[in-house]
């Protein structure tokens, strides 16, 4: 069944479609039954879960359980005024507001401004999908973002930073430099049972990953990808983190696909190769590594042995939602799990999206059924 989600009132869908940026700190929403309230995409078809909060737009989910409580970790999407192009310019966010769920199906708490680009030294704009970590009574929020640095475009380089607090919510201080030898985008941290924690990142096209090809920034690089079909896709990237949290400790990996014949996914091949947002979770000794498809609009899974992987895919976990871009995260929460992710059902524009989650399932043998983002 898909979680409680918000009551999203013809007055409150029209303020929302008007341009909904702001929202009261700690305003909590309440949720109700996701596909019984009647509303409907443009095409028809009835939404699988509603959004958890209406007040703002929130993207790019990455969910964890401290204490017992859900904190939701999202992009704060706003409306810059700026067309969709494939540099992501429309993506145009400055700050982050963390949700908080206390129980599956109760109200959402949306906290105030956790941290805010005008207090990142390095940064120049576009504070992307964050996620955080925490590890001895602190709470890490990891952050990509441009530097000042200008390309081809005009546009600076994407960076990860790291602030750090001792409230889940925040707010949270900014280190005044990024982690060293970070680029690109969409960090997710995933700790072992063994208490070492990884970072997995980057994303082709606006995330810049192809300009990294030979180890070194090209401003002048390609907006897309390599554009060789038939050679190895560019993968997304792992790394063990140091014991500070704040680090990389040891050399960058590529976080290979494999396909059915142990060779890996090619460039050609949209529907399996990787775009971008990692999220890595560990079931049953395995360690789970998803993303999107971007382009074609997957959220997929491969399966491996390690942490490093490689990573053999398995299939799709979320078909197509409404709106461009696909991302989400996925955690263990009062013996469930969940899917969470976003969509443009408030707003039907790409750069202005809502969270939403729902149940995950698992087969027996541990793959996981495709959940279809509407029902018949």
């Amino acid at each position: 069944m898909p979680m409680r989600s918000a009551t999203i009132s013809l007055a409150i869908l029209a303020t929302c479609l008007g341009g909904c940026n702001g929202g009261a700190p700690d305003a909590p929403t309440k949720a109700t039954e996701s596909s019984a309230d009647g509303a409907r995409a443009p095409d028809g078809r009835r939404y699988l879960a509603q959004p958890l909060v209406d007040e703002i737009y929130t993207a790019d989910p990455s969910a964890h359980v401290f204490d017992g409580k859900l904190y939701i970790y999202p992009s704060h999407d706003i409306d810059a005024g700026i067309a969709d192009d494939d540099l992501g310019n429309q993506y145009a966010m400055r700050d982050y507001r963390v949700l908080r769920l206390d129980r599956p199906g109760g109200p959402v708490t949306v906290g105030p401004v956790a941290l805010d680009i005008k207090d990142v030294p390095w940064a120049s704009q576009q504070m992307w999908a964050p996620d955080a970590a925490y590890k001895d009574g602190t709470y890490y929020l990891y952050f990509p973002a441009r530097d000042k640095s200008k390309d081809k475009n005009g546009l600076g380089a994407f960076r990860i930073g790291v602030a750090t607090s001792k409230d889940p919510m925040g707010p949270f201080v900014a280190e005044p430099s990024y982690i060293p030898g970070s680029f690109s985008m969409d960090p997710a941290v995933f700790t072992d049972d063994d208490g070492a924690s990884y970072m997995y990142f980057g994303g082709i096209w606006g995330g810049q990953l192809q300009r990294w090809k030979d180890g070194v920034y090209d401003p002048n690089g390609s907006d897309t990808d390599l554009m060789q079909d038939d050679a190895p896709a560019i993968s997304g990237k792992v790394v063990r983190m140091s014991a500070d949290m704040k680090h990389f400790d040891g050399p960058v990996r590529d976080a290979v696909i494999l396909d059915e014949q142990g060779k890996p996914v090619k460039g050609g091949d949209h529907d399996r190769r990787f775009f971008e947002a990692s999220w890595v979770f560990k079931r049953d000794g395995k360690y789970y590594y998803t993303y999107s498809t971007g382009d074609t609009h997957f959220v997929n899974y491969a399966i491996g042995d390690n942490p490093f992987g490689p990573f053999t895919y398995k299939g799709h976990i979320l078909a197509p939602v409404q709106g461009w871009t696909s991302h989400h995260s996925i955690v263990q929460w009062n013996g469930k799990w969940w899917l969470f992710y976003h969509d443009t059902q408030l707003s039907g524009k790409n750069h202005l999206r809502s969270v939403k989650m729902t149940e995950l399932k698992f087969n027996p043998d541990g793959t996981i059924p495709t959940i279809d983002p509407f029902v018949p």
